[in-house]
């Protein structure tokens, strides 16, 4: 098992793509050719982190969080990031970040915080754009359902929850096939005229190369006639925050009581009670102050998320409970999911859970 096969994994759960501009998601230190002896999982690399990591034989650690965001000038032990990168170097040890772009798949970051609890109904609050393309090619008709369950298989044909998807339309096709040509239909210097379907599919556009590696595989023709097209649309596969519902109505205070349960929490910090059930329920892993008026918009009688700043808590606007749960708390179950993710692809490897609580808020009470 190498670096590069786990980082090709989680890839394909959160394409590098769907990160944030200011985001720093990825490999940060070490090489993807590396053996890998064991990863830990976290949400923060710490120095303390980097020497679990190293007390228990994995040299590999997969965070949410990037433990450098900006480019470092110095690397003199000053702060805790230089140090921690020191020791990661130090100790021959890879640390991959997989943080904005996990919040923006919907069952990243906000899927797990609904699966605590139990949403149905999921939607992402605020679905990005430009993730998805469309392809059209041209393929003689007895070959077109080969063709199509190709670019199904390989990912193509998927619209919300509906699979398999496609447009055909039937059409007349003609080419003249040149010198040291193979033709799969007429012969050299001829034109020919012949049925064609014209397949038209949609799929996220990080797939690109796979699709279209799909295509000319399954494809008869020695030339493959095809069309790649952005799309516009917003995806309701990737965005910011999360929409659901619970499965029966609570009482505000109940519901509330239900998250300090569910997430362990010692203090939570909301906006006036409105006196009305929670029945929707809008949230954000992280920082989510930006999808207050989102939320609001979608009609969620609360929105779950941290970091908010007290002027940000009156945007409320006496519609909407906003319940700000912490930072950490809010993202610590990420661990959980990411360990999943890896134990299903990778079931007979050392993949760890860390054994440190790197919170650095902390409660007198």
């Amino acid at each position: 098992m190498t670096i590069k096969d786990i980082v090709a994994h989680l890839e394909t759960i959160a394409p590098p793509s769907y990160q944030e501009s200011y985001d720093n998601a990825g490999l940060i230190t070490g090489s993807l050719t590396w053996n890998c002896s064991g990863i830990l999982v976290c949400l923060d690399t710490t120095e303390d982190v980097v020497q679990e990591a190293v007390d228990r034989n994995c040299n590999m650690i997969v965070a949410h969080h990037p433990v450098v965001f900006n480019g470092l000038k110095r690397f003199n032990g000053t702060n805790y990031v230089e140090r921690t990168i020191i020791k990661a170097l130090k100790n021959d040890i890879a640390i991959y970040a997989i943080h904005t772009n996990l919040d923006n798949v919907i069952k990243g970051v906000n899927g797990k915080m609904a699966d605590m609890l139990a949403l149905v109904n999921r939607q992402v609050l605020l679905p990005r754009q430009n993730d998805l393309m469309k392809l059209y090619t041209f393929v003689p008709i007895e070959q077109a359902e080969m063709v199509r369950q190709a670019l199904f298989a390989a990912g193509a044909g998927n619209i919300g929850n509906y699979y398999d998807c496609s447009f055909n339309s039937e059409g007349m096709g003609t080419f003249t096939a040149g010198a040291g040509t193979k033709p799969f239909i007429g012969s050299q210097g001829k034109q020919e005229m012949t049925p064609e379907m014209k397949v038209e599919v949609v799929f996220p556009a990080f797939n690109r190369n796979n699709i279209v590696e799909a295509l000319k595989k399954a494809h008869p023709y020695e030339e493959v006639a095809y069309d790649l097209v952005a799309l516009f649309n917003s995806w309701q596969q990737t965005g910011s925050g999360l929409l659901g519902e619970l499965p029966e109505p609570l009482e505000e205070k109940d519901f509330l009581g239900l998250l300090q349960l569910k997430f362990n929490l010692k203090a939570i910090r909301h906006t006036p009670l409105l006196s009305k059930k929670i029945k929707k329920v809008a949230l954000c892993g992280g920082a989510g102050s930006f999808l207050i008026a989102k939320a609001l918009a979608s009609g969620a009688d609360v929105f779950v998320t941290s970091d908010i700043k007290y002027h940000e808590f009156f945007d409320a606007n006496a519609s909407l409970v906003v319940a700000d749960i912490g930072h950490y708390e809010s993202e610590q179950f990420t661990i959980d999911l990411l360990i999943t993710v890896l134990q299903e692809k990778f079931p007979t490897f050392a993949v760890l859970k860390t054994g440190i609580n790197t919170n650095p808020v902390h409660y007198f009470l």
